[in-house]
């Protein structure tokens, strides 16, 4: 069996065939060696069958024999000998698997260095620094991931221990959760890729980057990314350093930049798509590290299309442009153009979720819903929000709070609708039909605008348009050309065997009382069961004066909140006051790390300011994805332990299926509040919590836990 291919060797199988021996990267790597002849360093794959074989009994026979054989052809190519003191090879080792990991698995750079080597490396260079540097850097990643005290002197042995931790690296625990949310196979194993290290630390004329070939963000054709000078790669993506536009080397390295350009459209073409490059200049020669395809805006996923589809020398079809970004294109995304004309803030809160909305103020939610039923714009303006107040923030053009932060639940749901929030307008206070702004008092019903982006809060309406964006129509027109469907979103996921045989009265009544509001469909995801079921419960308690409807909306009558405050109450008393405060003390360390979880996911940030999450850095994403699944792991053992209300067992169920369906790919699962997410779910059970203590959601806000 062969558990080494060279990454400039010609291979018989099929693309798929080759990424599932070699990993992705290299699959790549070799593509751009041998198909397109752009400039790769040299090296070789490691299989993952090789892999597969370490991992079931260690390592392989006949592995040392190839890697031998890969290494001298691989100094061959570099004109340098690994461990040679006056002329030093040194290698990357990364890992590789079939199916994307990032940041998942291990990666070890400058390995072949000891003291020797990186004299040798340092009279070479004609840089001490520079090789002290290098060797600073193995050691720093070597012992971390190797799990060693120090780096042993002997190259061979530093390769062979890289190559085992990658391999090892498989089954760590954050690869173990990230395949279980991804639902990727275990036993594929992971490929090894070395290769000879360029250094992009090699001086000024030297620096290593990360690019899109389109802006992620907005679709703009022009190469989006970041690079910098004197450093290697993983500078870049740990976001420790102060980076410059990749646009840049047009100025300080201008034959770079252009080739770096031309490469760009070469990678695009050849996938039909958005591509993500790594890439090193050392000392003013280009060399391309990885290609995949990016990572986009549903914004920037319309625009891509659009432009792709109407280029004649681009080899993307209109049926191909309309099918990879209909997901979008029944709920298009919204662009916004600010205000031009000199305005005066009322007041400034925090900007929570982007954008600018102007509305009449609403001080309820009741009050929100009945001035969008009227077809009035309206701003819902809260001191803090709770789960009743979701259904009249859906039909809100905005929220304002005079409490909370960018990780308040209001925030939260707020950039899950997707709308413009400012929050923590501490001069804002809030009564029941007005409110107070440093003395100046706004009635219900009167006009004000408020800018999620800037904080700011304005009387009257402040110019500012929205429109779609504009390709949405030109997509539309196509697919209805040539015949393709556009499909309504997906409903909710229900079910799967865990759909309740039989839906109480009680339990009806109960989920109103935490819920305030909400579509039979909402009602029926909350109880684990399906609207088949519900419906007649509802149509029972609507005969008998507990529930109402309006608007499509169901909500308790006043007889029905008292039903469900008697409910509530049985069961505070059941489970006992002592248990019930020491549930929701519980309860506020594991909310605390939700809120920096769930706000980390929609929003991160970009030069020292907070910015909404385009989800185009994957491995910005994974690493929050893995934090969710740690708290979710830490939640779910926490509920477990519980002796609680029999219906606190329902909320583990739900959060568990948003996990899944997060692990499944639909992310509307971390904090959409138009489904049955995990920041749903949890909003609802410290409602819950709180109902059963005694307390208000006011008290919680006022205490800083809401």
């Amino acid at each position: 069996m062969t558990y080494v291919y060279p990454l400039d060797g010609k291979h018989d199988l099929a693309l798929a065939e080759l990424t599932a021996l070699i990993g992705g990267k290299a699959a790549n790597l070799v593509l751009m060696t041998t198909e397109l002849g752009l400039p790769v360093p040299p090296g070789f794959a490691i299989t993952t069958e090789a892999c597969r074989a370490y991992l079931a009994e260690g390592w392989p026979e006949g592995l040392d024999d190839e890697l031998n054989s890969a290494m001298h052809r691989l100094e061959s190519a570099a004109g340098r000998r690994f461990g040679d003191a006056r002329n030093p090879l040194l290698v990357s080792v990364r890992s590789g698997a079939p199916v994307s990991m990032p940041g998942m698995m291990d990666t070890i750079l400058n390995l072949g260095l000891n003291d020797e080597t990186t004299r040798g490396l340092a009279a070479l260079s004609r840089d001490v620094r520079f090789a002290a540097d290098c060797q600073h850097r193995l050691e720093q990643m070597f012992t971390k991931t190797v799990g060693v005290a120090a780096v042993p002197a002997d190259p061979w042995l530093q390769l062979r221990a890289a190559v085992e931790a990658v391999f090892r690296s498989w089954n760590s625990d954050r690869a173990r959760a990230y395949r279980a949310r991804e639902r990727i196979a275990d036993d594929l194993g992971t490929a090894v890729t070395v290769q000879a290290m360029v250094f992009g630390n090699w001086g000024d004329d030297s620096a290593t980057g990360v690019l899109f070939t389109r802006n992620p963000a907005t679709g703009e054709p022009v190469l989006y990314g970041d690079v910098l000078f004197a450093s290697q790669g993983e500078d870049v993506v740990a976001g420790t350093h102060q980076t410059q536009p990749v646009t840049v080397l047009d100025s300080r390295l201008p034959q770079v930049g252009a080739e770096l350009r031309r490469f760009a459209d070469s990678l695009e073409r050849y996938f039909a798509d958005l591509c993500d490059i790594e890439f090193t200049i050392e000392q003013g020669k280009l060399w391309l590290l990885q290609v995949r395809v990016g990572k986009r805006s549903p914004r920037a996923a319309l625009r891509i299309a659009v432009d792709m589809a109407e280029d004649p020398g681009f080899p993307l079809s209109r049926a191909e442009a309309v099918r990879r970004v209909a997901k979008y294109l029944a709920e298009p995304p919204v662009i916004s153009t600010r205000r031009s004309n000199d305005v005066v803030a009322i007041a400034t809160g925090l900007p929570a979720s982007p954008g600018v909305a102007a509305g009449e103020i609403a001080t309820s939610p009741d009050a929100a819903v009945k001035a969008f039923e009227a077809g009035r714009q309206v701003i819902l303006v809260r001191s803090e929000t709770s789960p009743d107040d979701v259904q009249g923030m859906a039909r809100a053009a905005g929220v304002l709070t005079s409490r909370g932060g960018l990780a308040s639940h209001a925030a939260v749901v707020a950039r899950g609708w997707g709308i413009p929030a400012v929050v923590g307008a501490e001069a804002v206070i809030v009564g029941d039909r007005s409110i107070d702004v440093g003395g100046r008092v706004l009635q219900a019903g009167e006009t004000i605008t408020i800018d999620g982006g800037t904080g700011e809060v304005f009387a009257g309406s402040v110019a500012d348009a929205t429109e779609v964006a504009p390709e949405t129509a030109t997509l539309l027109a196509w697919a209805k050309e040539l015949g393709i469907q556009i499909s309504e979103p997906s409903l909710p996921f229900r079910g799967e065997g865990q759909e309740s045989s039989q839906v109480k009265p009680d339990e009806v009544i109960r989920a109103l009382a935490i819920k305030g509001s909400a579509t039979t469909e909402a009602l029926a995801d909350g109880l684990l069961s399906s609207r088949e079921l519900v419906d007649p419960v509802v149509r029972q308690l609507v005969d008998g004066g507990l529930i109402e409807s309006s608007a499509g909306l169901l909500r308790l009558t006043v007889d029905g909140k008292a039903k469900g405050q008697q409910l509530i109450a049985a069961d505070a008393r059941h489970w006992g006051a002592d248990q019930v405060q020491a549930a929701l003390e519980d309860f506020h360390a594991l909310d605390v790390r939700m809120k920096e979880a769930v706000t980390a996911w929609q929003l991160r940030e970009v030069g020292g300011a907070q910015v909404l999450n385009d989800h185009s850095d994957a491995d910005y994403d994974a690493k929050v994805l893995a934090q969710i699944a740690h708290l979710h792991d830490d939640a779910a053992a926490w509920l477990s332990s519980m002796k609680g209300p029999a219906q606190l067992g329902r909320y583990l169920e739900r959060l568990i299926r948003s996990v899944k369906l997060v692990g499944e790919g639909d992310h509307r699962f971390v904090a959409s509040p138009r489904v049955d997410s995990y920041h749903s779910v949890w909003f609802e059970l410290h409602e819950e919590l709180i109902l059963l203590a005694g307390t208000t959601r006011d008290e919680e806000a006022a205490a800083g836990r809401a």
